[in-house]
């Protein structure tokens, strides 16, 4: 099959989405501490011998969201090994590239950057005005670099990858697999070691401006943590690449599909420490073997649920308490995740602060979310032995108005 005719048939089955399938096929429930937590495919790779140690679903299409900018910076760092282009190298944003949505850059009409900071803005902001300018910079255009990232995809294996982007933003036609990305960070790493740091960027400086803060995963599983991608879209949910290295061994980790990015982020620490105890002797298929456009692209959220107030964790919460303000709020959160550690609680909860409206005035409700039950009990035994207001709330409480929790 050409690469053409290939192109062709993925482009058909993503604009029909596959229709005979159900829209969530491909989503099934993960551990986390608390609870199942619903995700999509996923996948762990040994990145020198291709092993597959750990896989759901990994061959199945998806759609990559920011993920995109990993392509997008491959071509770049072509480019740089070619010598058409260097670090130095000066370049502006088109009005077009200006106009994109966030998260961007924001450059002004005639401010320029180097190719330098254009990479770091990819990997720190995930800057789709930047994204932009690299494709209209390399290709001429947008449609023509996006012509280049497929045949440059199936050139290296990514035999269920189709882009029409440079950025990652919403196109029903934009779709991979967590095989064919866990293949892309291992071409990234290989092919270009004196580039592959920038992916571990945080923040860069760019004048006076910080920009930041790149992904939580770097400190999250700090110090084995260095570097990759985050990406988010309604269509996606929330997705990640991570790369780590321990005891001499560098892993890849690809997952899709979660509601929030803070469960999206323990996952693949979790499935990474797993894969790191595993001992397989290198026996297990390599993510090369595995068949890629199965199941169909999925719908994770639907466009009316996305910016919504959900809770869409597992384990219970504490409300603290409703106050005027969001700093107040917050204050009260901070204060309880105190009282925990206080107790000996290992894990924390997590920030919920919630707006709760009622006669249109608006007041915060201060939550820890996603605790486990005896963690929750505790502490709210505690600040009612205080005679301090706490209440336990589970999951399904969480539903709008949201006027229970008005205080």
């Amino acid at each position: 099959m050409t690469a053409m005719i290939r192109r062709l048939l993925l482009g058909v089955l993503a604009l029909l989405g596959l229709a005979a399938l159900p829209a969530h096929a491909q989503i099934a429930a993960v551990t986390s501490p608390s609870g199942p937590v619903l995700a999509g495919p996923y996948v762990v790779v040994d990145a020198a011998t291709g092993e597959t140690l750990l896989e759901r679903n990994a061959g199945y299409f998806w759609h990559p969201a920011s993920l995109t900018k990993m392509m997008t910076l491959y071509i770049v760092f072509e480019e740089l090994k070619s010598g058409r282009l260097t670090l130095a190298s000066p370049f502006s944003l088109s009005e077009s590239a200006r106009a994109k949505p966030p998260s961007k850059l924001g450059l002004g009409p005639g401010q320029s950057i180097t190719v330098e900071q254009g990479i770091q803005a990819l990997v720190a902001r995930s800057a789709n005005d930047v994204a932009v300018g690299f494709a209209e910079l390399i290709g001429g255009s947008e449609a023509a670099f996006s012509v280049r990232m497929t045949e440059t995809a199936a050139r290296i294996g990514m035999n269920g990858t189709q882009f029409h982007n440079a950025s990652g933003w919403p196109h029903p036609g934009q779709i991979t697999t967590a095989r064919d990305m866990a293949l892309l960070a291992m071409a990234l790493i290989k092919q270009f070691p004196e580039y592959y740091g920038y992916f571990h960027t945080t923040e860069f400086m760019l004048g006076k401006a910080r920009i930041g803060p790149g992904i939580k995963f770097l400190d999250l599983y700090s110090p084995y943590a260095d570097g990759l991608k985050t990406g988010f879209t309604c269509a996606s949910g929330f997705n990640i690449v991570g790369s780590a290295v321990r005891d001499g061994r560098r892993l890849i980790a690809v997952a899709f599909g979660f509601r929030r990015a803070d469960l999206r982020d323990e996952f693949i620490v979790r499935l990474l420490d797993e894969a790191y105890a595993l001992k397989t002797g290198g026996n297990r298929p390599k993510v090369w073997q595995i068949r890629d456009g199965q199941g169909g692209p999925a719908t994770v959220m639907e466009q009316s649920e996305c910016g919504t107030i959900r809770y869409d964790m597992p384990g219970d919460a504490v409300w603290l308490g409703t106050y005027g303000d969001w700093r107040t709020a917050r204050h009260a959160y901070d204060v309880g995740q105190a009282e925990l550690a206080r107790l000996g609680i290992t894990r924390l909860g997590k920030e919920y602060i919630l707006p709760v409206t009622s006669n249109k005035v608006t007041r915060q409700a201060a939550i820890i979310a996603d605790l486990e039950p005896a963690a929750a009990q505790k502490l709210c035994a505690d600040y009612q032995a205080r005679k301090l207001f706490c209440q336990i709330r589970k999951p399904q409480d969480f539903a709008p108005p949201f006027s229970g929790f008005w205080r």
